[in-house]
């Protein structure tokens, strides 16, 4: 089995879109050797506990409506391209991802993380729910086939917040800038959010070499 180390943040679209065509490798490539695990990277590590207005975010970093749609347009297009509903207009708050990471952090422990993941992705990007307040987190833990009062306890603790920041800066330090960003067998880096195509080619060549 190979490792596949996948730097990501639950309200990054590339990275939605990112772990949408490698899924669909995945599922088309049954006998794949990797062995997944998800690391944390904060887009906006100085955002607020509670999070932002999403309006006001927006206006902070991209600044007029013009920069909003520029640079969103290759996102929507992309999204599109793959098949992928999102919807942005539903998006009321643009989150603080410290306890969304924490979420995964455990989910790993139980096996659980491409799960969890995915229904981070599906809860702020399809339906505009707040993944940042803790009571939305512990009902996605549950969805994701965990135990939501555990769930709900643990983040109401600082239980592994220093274990994410220390997470966060590792990756930073290793020269990781932006996500989605891969990692395979600790050798081969990856960053960005590459079409399925790709993962079929790469794995079709890793199962390749492992077979000679």
């Amino acid at each position: 089995m190979i490792p596949l180390d996948i730097w990501s943040d639950p309200v990054c679209p590339w990275c939605l879109i990112g772990k949408t065509a490698l899924d669909r490798a995945l599922e088309s490539r049954p006998a794949h050797p990797f062995v997944i695990a998800w690391h944390p990277f904060q887009l906006n590590p100085d955002m607020p506990d509670t999070g932002m207005d999403r309006h006001a975010y927006l206006a902070l970093k991209f600044g007029d409506t013009q920069g909003v749609l520029d640079a969103y347009r290759p996102v929507i297009a992309r999204a599109e391209a793959e098949g992928l509903a999102l919807d942005l207009a539903a998006i009321a708050r643009t989150p603080n991802t410290r306890n969304a990471h924490r979420l995964i952090h455990w989910a790993g422990i139980e096996g659980r993380q491409g799960a969890m993941v995915s229904a981070l992705f599906r809860a702020y990007f399809r339906e505009g729910r707040d993944i940042g307040a803790s009571d939305v987190l512990a009902d996605l833990a549950a969805e994701a086939g965990m135990d939501r009062k555990l769930a709900a306890r643990v983040l109401a603790t600082d239980a592994d917040v220093d274990t994410i920041r220390t997470a966060d800066r590792n990756a930073r330090a290793r020269g990781i800038t932006g996500v989605p960003f891969f990692v395979v067998a600790d050798e081969l880096a990856i960053p960005g959010a590459q079409d399925t195509a790709f993962w079929q080619h790469l794995i079709d060549q890793l199962t390749a070499a492992d077979t000679q």
